[in-house]
């Protein structure tokens, strides 16, 4: 999901490098003609998003531990104007592999990576028609699936909520997955547990329209806590902090369950999360930047589809809420995973990656 700003935790700012301009060499960029480079340009979040940014960059610096023959510098895109000429601009210096962070940069990316057919680039969540792009798509309704169950089983009020930031795919997987948890809860136990704020069958639902302003993420979820949610999840980037500091400051009144990264580790409200949908965009970078630069030719299809079976996708540890989810939840939602993994459950979304 992308992230449409700089990302405030902590009260702390945590701001994009500079951008819109040609890309920089000092981002641990080495020199000497027989490295292989490798080059990313961040969506509008910038390097200190903590979510699709963060983890990119934190994949290609894994990469360069295990083989020190990799260079990596990134250049930051401050507004969508810029994925063309950062895109270019590492073309121009020509690097070997060239990642784009986001399904937002696809347009971009498609347009740079059809002009030069012989360039390697690789894009997170997206897959594109041209075939020199590498795609890291990420099935996080299963992960979701998941987290529906566990917000079921540990709801006081029989109701729990879900928003997002914009109605895109990479947002709704999320939703879709879900409900479809809560929807499996109640079929197994005899259970009517309600969600609020999406309609699968539908595909309407609550949507703050923005990826970063936090009072906005605080209004629909109010609205959610109003009509009786106590468990919700926001799947609208900063905007979602908004909902974390209010669920934190109201003494356990509702709890949150965060997505991408782990929110223990990615923002200050770790008191009020029972879990994390995680998307491990480390991983598939990694394993991306290391194979190509052994030589090998990254295939456009299937590309790479992160899942449970692959530990593409998962849920966080309970962390701070360890000790309040029953040993029989746990067991379930473990359980589930299994089951999806080997297909025993079958996890749908209209928003599901495509091979």
């Amino acid at each position: 999901m992308r992230i449409a700003s700089a990302f405030v935790a902590g009260g702390l700012v945590l701001g994009a490098a500079a951008c819109g301009e040609a890309p920089e060499d000092d981002n641990n960029a080495g020199t000497g003609g027989k490295k292989y480079s490798a080059c990313m340009v961040t969506d509008v979040g910038g390097i200190d998003d903590k979510s699709f940014n963060t983890s990119a960059w934190k994949g290609l610096q894994e990469a360069k531990k295990e083989n020190d023959n990799i260079d990596i510098k990134y250049v930051a895109s401050k507004a969508e104007a810029d994925y063309e000429v950062n895109l270019t601009g590492y073309v121009n210096q020509k690097c070997d592999f060239i990642l784009a962070v986001g399904g937002l940069m696809g347009d971009a990316t498609g347009k740079i990576a059809k002009a030069n057919p012989n360039q390697q680039f690789a894009i997170v969540d997206a897959k594109l028609p041209e075939t020199n792009v590498y795609p890291m798509q990420f099935d996080t309704a299963q992960a979701a699936f998941q987290a529906g169950y566990l917000a079921a089983g540990m709801s006081k009020t029989g109701k729990v909520g879900t928003y997002g930031g914009l109605p895109i795919p990479p947002v709704t997987i999320f939703m879709d997955g879900y409900a479809d948890g809560v929807a499996y809860y109640n079929k197994a136990k005899g259970k009517n547990v309600q969600v609020l704020g999406w309609d699968k069958a539908t595909q309407k639902g609550s949507f703050t329209n923005d990826f970063q302003k936090q009072d906005e993420g605080k209004k629909v979820s109010d609205a959610l806590v109003a009509q009786g949610a106590d468990i919700i999840m926001p799947v609208a980037g900063g905007a979602g902090l908004g909902t974390t500091s209010a669920a934190k400051a109201s003494g356990g009144k509702y709890s949150v369950i965060w997505v991408d990264v782990d929110g223990c580790e990615s923002t200050p409200d770790c008191s009020a999360l029972l879990t994390t949908v995680v998307k491990n965009i480390p991983d598939a970078v990694k394993e991306a930047v290391l194979k190509a630069a052994g030589g090998e030719k990254l295939q456009a299809t299937p590309g790479f589809v992160g899942n449970l079976a692959n530990n593409g996708v998962s849920i966080a540890p309970y962390h701070e809420f360890d000790s309040k989810v029953p040993a029989e939840l746990k067991a379930e939602v473990e359980k589930i995973k299994a089951d999806i993994a080997a297909g025993t459950i079958t996890v749908t979304s209209k928003a599901q990656p495509t091979k």
